[in-house]
């Protein structure tokens, strides 16, 4: 391999399999860019990010415990006749949202810290492919409190093992059972059903001391599970496949707040709310019995070949183009199938594959994207969640809201309209004018971009009446807005 050839590709490793090149990495890239890029693959998965270290379990037993406190404070608070209270004491979800929203910025910031300094874009761009693929949005109080810990408890451990791992994790989580509403699917005919049918009709109510009223099936999970996560829209199911998923998935539940202490928060199968039957899933009959129903229905929907061609193509689309070298879907596919599902040969298979190491970028960084490699350009590191979160949100991707299941947008479209561009040429001139600190912004260019800089832009830089100037010129260069 040429020096000029391996030394475009170092760039390409760092920046386009990568989440930016910090100072010197596309040098240290250049010995062996493939290499440097699979010895990232670990069994143990991606790396965990430095927060509170509390788990999604703990997050809702501490939102339970803070709800049953303030049920017994607001008697009192009445009581005192002063009229007094506060805004927070007059509506207890507003003080839980001040307290929890601590948690959230906690987690959101320390996984941008992780992005900005790892040695290991990749695992880290790979990781992060599979929390927006299986995303849960802060959409609620209960959501934002545990999106960090399910991203390190379910998709952290398992981005490099076998899809079906990753997959029954994610599924069976509390945060994306309490997403999509599972916690609240009951199987019509169950015996829960059965019995609330009963208290309402007066008879039987010593059987269930306390039941949910409006019991019912809530297709939200098994839907998004078969058109997001796995055989995609066009997979070949229909909505009578997923009512009968839906059917087969009643049970799995989480430790609510009104049982025992140490089941808070705990995913829990309830035999009672499970729909009893065989169930009838894209032509295929499954006579198991309770969770193991669900769960063989989920193994052969992830062993599908169009969950194979569907995932695949998202790998590729966010790798390498909005429009994916069908060349390349097909390398991801045969490695998917010939390993069985072993996420570490699909991520082999990408780095190999010569249709993703074009020289051409083609991807227009998300604004997450651009804003974690502007702090790895400058071998930087953001220090608050105020220095991230709104400008990200301000550029249309607001920390842990994707806004659907579908997650984040990956097309071009979604992030390069002309007010996103502003306000990134905004935010170029005022970290700039941080970042730089008196270094020279033409080897922070060469080291930000190293082969992939161009003439008209290392000129640019050159030429800029100021330090600060020049390195955000860099930053909105064409070559570094693209990946």
């Amino acid at each position: 391999m040429a020096a000029t050839d391996r030394e475009l590709k170092a760039a390409i490793a760092a920046t386009r399999f990568g989440l930016g090149a910090r100072p010197g990495e596309i040098a240290e890239a250049s010995r062996d860019p493939q290499g440097w890029l699979k010895a990232q693959i670990r069994r143990e998965g991606g790396d965990l990010p430095v927060s509170g270290g509390e788990t999604a379990a703990q997050r809702i037993a501490d939102l339970r415990e803070f709800q049953q406190q303030k049920r017994m404070e607001r008697p009192a608070v009445a009581a005192t006749g002063t009229g007094q209270a506060s805004p927070e004491q007059r509506d207890p979800v507003k003080l839980a949202q001040k307290l929890l929203r601590d948690d959230t910025q906690v987690d959101f910031l320390s996984r941008v810290q992780l992005a900005t300094a790892t040695p290991a874009g990749f695992r880290e761009r790979w990781t992060l492919f599979w929390t927006n693929h299986f995303t849960v949005a802060a959409k609620n109080l209960q959501t934002a409190t545990v999106v960090g810990p399910y991203e390190a408890e379910a998709i952290r451990p398992h981005v490099f093992g076998r899809f079906i791992q990753l997959l029954g994790a994610v599924e069976t989580h509390p945060a994306m059972m309490i997403y999509l509403d599972q916690v609240q699917s009951v199987g019509p005919n169950s015996l829960l059903a059965q019995r609330a049918g009963q208290v309402r009709r007066g008879v039987g109510a010593r059987l269930q001391p306390v039941v949910q009223r409006n019991l019912g099936l809530n297709e939200n999970l098994a839907r998004e599970i078969m058109e997001l996560h796995t055989v995609g829209v066009n997979g070949g199911y229909s909505q009578a496949d997923v009512t009968e998923f839906a059917r087969a998935m009643t049970g799995f539940s989480i430790g609510g707040f009104r049982g025992p202490d140490e089941q808070a928060g705990v995913p829990v199968f309830r035999d009672l709310a499970h729909e009893p039957g065989q169930r009838l899933v894209m032509g295929v009959r499954y006579d198991q019995r309770g969770k193991d129903q669900a769960a063989a229905i989920l193994s052969d929907l992830a062993e599908k070949p169009q969950t194979a061609r569907f995932v695949c193509t998202k790998l590729a689309r966010h790798f390498v183009a909005d429009d994916p070298p069908p060349a390349l879907v097909a390398r991801l596919e045969r490695a998917w199938k010939g390993s069985d599902g072993d996420l570490s040969k699909v991520a082999e298979a990408l780095i190999e594959a010569p249709e993703a190491w074009a020289p051409q970028p083609a991807k227009f960084k998300t604004p997450y994207e651009f804003i974690v490699s502007s702090y790895r350009a400058a071998g930087g590191q953001p220090q608050a969640f105020g220095q991230v979160g709104p400008i990200l949100t301000a550029l249309g991707q607001k920390p842990f809201d994707p806004g659907s299941p579908k997650g984040w947008s990956e097309d071009a479209d979604a992030w390069a309209a002309p007010d996103g561009i502003v306000k990134r040429m905004q935010f170029a001139q005022g970290f700039a004018a941080q970042a730089v600190q008196g270094r020279d912004p033409k080897a922070l260019a060469a080291d930000a971009l190293g082969a992939r800089l161009t003439p008209a832009t290392a000129t640019a830089i050159a030429r800029s009446e100021s330090r600060p100037e020049g390195f955000a010129l860099l930053l909105m260069s064409p070559e570094f807005q693209r990946r």
